[in-house]
């Protein structure tokens, strides 16, 4: 028997990723969301939901661009910190040590140390309640070569990006693989 938990944020997991942008004076900033996945596969887009109370917020309206920065297990702790602190007060690139680099196709930095990163144009923004939802085409992927598998795509065991936990506030690495998609359902028919 199932027990009602009420109405809470629980879909398991949810991303752990970066959101770079520039401030009005064109600092660089990131933070940490949760709440996104890819929204659209033509043209291939993006969503994130951020409450308006954030820093990063008013960039992305005034910019119209953001990256979307995946980090590795390894910096888990970074990660946790861009959540924590604010861009209003604080320089989170020098504070931590890593490196922004100014995107070629976007109005938005990216963070050097992180194996994925994702350029999008802001498209779309909606107003849901305490939260906006921001849609990003994607304008480039861009991966290190060290997290490449086969037919030069990204490797999740090698990006090992880091997922979170809503409302218990853990972050976890992947598990082992399952199987193949589109394929081992196929074993049912």
């Amino acid at each position: 028997m199932k027990k009602s938990l009420g109405v809470k944020p629980l879909a398991f997991p949810t991303p752990v990723w970066i959101v770079g942008t520039y401030d009005r004076e064109g600092k660089p900033n990131v933070m940490t969301v949760a709440w996104g996945g890819i929204c659209c596969s033509k043209p291939v887009c993006i969503n994130i939901s951020l409450r308006k109370a954030t820093y990063t917020y008013d960039s992305i309206i005034e910019r119209k661009a953001f990256t979307v920065n995946i980090p590795s297990e390894k910096h888990v702790k970074e990660a946790d910190y861009f959540g924590i602190a604010t861009g209003r007060k604080t320089d989170k690139f020098a504070v931590t040590g890593l490196t922004p680099v100014k995107s070629e196709l976007v109005d938005a930095p990216y963070v050097k140390e992180f194996p994925l990163v994702l350029e999008c144009r802001m498209t779309h923004n909606i107003e849901i309640g305490l939260h906006t939802q921001f849609i990003g085409e994607i304008m480039d992927v861009k991966a290190d070569e060290s997290v490449l598998g086969e037919k030069g795509l990204p490797d999740i065991d090698k990006v090992m990006p880091i997922l979170y936990a809503p409302e218990i506030r853990t972050y976890h690495g992947i598990g082992k693989t399952l199987g193949k998609a589109f394929f081992i359902g196929k074993e049912i028919q």
